[in-house]
């Protein structure tokens, strides 16, 4: 990713940092803290983004995906009482969903942008139909105190007490940047987003590949889903992503498809919305709550439109590849 994307989202991360703490320490590490729980569902849904199109396949589907996967993970957890299981089924559910997207994409070559919309309408549906109320799950998953981590001053309040989907959300998001530019899985997955023709002629499967690459990408997704139902929250309603889906591909777009990128841009994302909820509580703007509630999808609107002229996806990134007849 280009220096002049990561660094200023660095160097904003920071100044926000350092103002809250100069007011008050204990709110700067409670919003700080706050945002890395906000930015977690945003990066991991950007990463089936990354994973997806780098593929050349694009992805509208994940706002369906998650929806439908916090659904499964939620229900099932509460009717088995395991929220393992939960988070099992949620990550086999998105896994699904993948697999359905890529067999619209690949196999039957519909037009990608409506096998998403078909995702997210088919998401939407089963849920709200299948949605029974009282249910309930025994809590959520608990945090998990790092030794070494948590007796850092500052960072170690900051950084440690997360539950466990966030820790492995963390480690997805680096070894998806190392498997993209540091193994030959990510050097044929880029080559099939790119030159897929050319991919092909060197031996790489292109169909197989976009499927293996399509069906983990919504398993990601379905993580996603089950951490906003069983460890954020713990609930589940109607509508319960919230445009997260959407959202995620605004950062992947900002990231420039760069795993490390999207997550930066999550972060950001997950700030501005840790801040806002801090000036409700302190009551510290005399607006209407409405419109501050509107200010990260408003920073979605502007990044896209400043981004959307400045940088290039995928050459292949939807188009269907059909195999040249010697």
């Amino acid at each position: 990713m280009r220096l002049k994307t990561r660094y200023p989202l660095i160097v904003g991360l920071v100044l926000v940092f350092a103002y809250f703490y100069a007011q008050n320490g204990i709110v700067a590490t409670s919003v700080s803290f706050s945002a890395i729980q906000l930015a977690l569902p945003l990066a991991l849904a950007a990463m089936v983004g990354v994973m997806c199109e780098r593929t050349g396949i694009v992805n509208i589907g994940i706002e369906g995906t998650m929806l439908i996967s916090a659904f499964t993970a939620f229900f099932l957890g509460a009717i088995f009482k395991d929220t393992v299981l939960g988070v099992l089924v949620g990550i086999f559910t998105g896994s699904m969903m993948g697999l359905l997207l890529a067999l619209m994409a690949i196999s039957w070559k519909m037009d990608q942008i409506i096998a998403g919309v078909i995702l997210n309408i088919l998401a939407a549906g089963l849920t709200s139909f299948l949605y029974r109320q009282n249910y309930s799950i025994a809590g959520t998953l608990s945090p998990i105190e790092i030794p070494i981590l948590s007796d850092i001053p500052i960072a170690g309040a900051i950084l440690s007490f997360h539950g466990p989907i966030t820790y492995f959300g963390i480690f997805i998001v680096v070894a998806l940047w190392f498997a993209l530019y540091k193994t030959s899985w990510g050097l044929r997955s880029r080559a099939v987003g790119e030159y897929p023709s050319s991919a092909d002629t060197a031996g790489v499967s292109v169909i197989k590949l976009r499927y293996i690459n399509v069906t983990i990408a919504g398993g990601i997704g379905g993580l996603a889903g089950a951490y906003l139902s069983l460890e954020a929250v713990g609930i589940f309603e109607r509508g319960f992503t919230a445009g997260k889906g959407f959202t995620a591909l605004a950062i992947m777009i900002f990231g420039r498809w760069n795993p490390l990128g999207a997550f930066a841009a999550a972060l950001f994302f997950g700030l501005a919305q840790a801040v806002t909820s801090q000036l409700m509580i302190d009551e510290v703007v005399e607006i209407p709550q409405q419109f501050i509630n509107i200010l990260p999808y408003v920073l979605t609107i502007v990044i896209l439109a400043i981004s959307a002229g400045k940088v290039r996806p995928p050459a292949a990134e939807g188009i269907p590849y059909e195999k040249e007849k010697a």
